[in-house]
């Protein structure tokens, strides 16, 4: 896994103070009828950066991203956002057919199953050469020899034989590589990647983890992460925002929140994920499930859930609120010494 030193981490905020984010959410939310399935997510994506979006199926991370992408019935869905900037270009109200020109070339996608993902009816080399032919505006000819080149890129041995082969001819993770080609074929700006390892054993899953690190370094792209994994945070990603029941509770540096969480529910997540220098025979887990949409709490939505659970948590929903170098939790036991500059991350330590 990448490596992050301290020095570097410091390198890389000073650099992205004057940054304009790749991507930027502001208070983005999805309703299906009278349910809110997000609400008030904020994010922002840099650059040949990875930002880790995390939390437990259910909180709302590949919402958030259909919703970025417009791919929600929006006579069925109702989205809102105070912006939804990529590349600074706000995107909330694009057409159709202007959102079609984006997908593909500016941001991609993998999504989470790609044997779903994937059409079975149709060969490796047609479902990439389709994105090459609509988005390149190449030959068939051309587009079937960038084709070769891009399985050759993400490591698929024998090219040129496997785009004649269908989906089901392949093992899980040359199909997830096989999503990797598309979602990157025209070099996109922003790259999606939805529980990219998902279904895949562990030696698999640092491949294709590494692949889309090496991927990122040659063409430049930001990165949205979207794990329940604080592993695959800690060594790929540089910022995280932590997702639960439809919004973000917790956001930070990597350095900041493995170092210091502020949220309950991310001390749980950390908790409960097995420590890599020593042995244990039971992990911490956290009670309970995340509640559906429409059946939330009053006040903080982890309250049910949560061990310094006291009435004031019901009272009201607890604000993000800022503790200083881009760390922000909404929870209401810190409330005394938000926007104190904390203590300096060290993140070499949590490797």
């Amino acid at each position: 896994m990448p490596d992050h030193s301290e020095a570097e981490v410091q390198s890389t905020n000073a650099s992205r103070a004057g940054d304009t984010p790749l991507l930027s959410i502001r208070n983005l939310s999805v309703k299906l009828g009278q349910l809110a399935l997000v609400d008030g997510v904020s994010l922002d994506v840099y650059a040949g950066m990875t930002h880790g979006l995390v939390g437990e199926s259910g909180s709302g991370k590949s919402v958030t991203a259909l919703a970025v992408l417009g791919l929600f019935n929006r006579r069925q869905f109702q989205i809102r956002a105070d912006a939804i900037w990529l590349a600074s270009r706000d995107i909330r109200d694009l057409s159709e057919r202007e959102m079609q020109r984006i997908r593909g070339s500016e941001i991609s996608m993998i999504f989470q199953e790609p044997m779903t993902a994937l059409n079975p009816v149709l060969t490796i080399g047609e479902q990439i050469i389709e994105t090459l032919c609509v988005h390149q505006r190449l030959s068939r000819r051309q587009a079937r020899a960038e084709a070769a080149e891009l399985l050759a890129r993400v490591r698929i041995p024998a090219p040129q034989e496997r785009l004649d082969d269908y989906p089901h001819n392949m093992s899980g993770g040359m199909r997830q590589r096989v999503m990797i080609a598309i979602a990157i074929a025209c070099r996109p700006r922003l790259l999606i990647a939805d529980e990219p390892t998902t279904a895949l054993d562990v030696t698999i899953q640092a491949q294709i983890l590494e692949l889309l690190h090496d991927l990122q370094g040659e063409i430049g792209m930001g990165i949205l992460l979207i794990t329940h994994d604080l592993g695959v945070v800690a060594g790929y990603a540089s910022d995280v925002s932590v997702m639960y029941a439809g919004h973000v509770v917790e956001s930070a540096s990597v350095g900041q929140l493995f170092q210091q969480p502020l949220h309950p529910y991310t001390e749980g997540l950390l908790q409960s994920h097995p420590p890599v220098d020593q042995d244990v025979e039971t992990l911490l887990a956290i009670p309970g499930n995340v509640p559906e949409p429409g059946q939330r709490p009053s006040g903080c939505r982890f309250g049910t859930r949560c061990r310094y659970f006291n009435p004031a948590c019901a009272a009201n929903e607890p604000a993000l609120l800022n503790f200083g170098a881009r760390h922000h939790a909404a929870c209401i036991r810190h409330t005394g010494y938000h926007h104190a500059a904390p203590a300096p991350a060290k993140v070499g330590a949590l490797k």
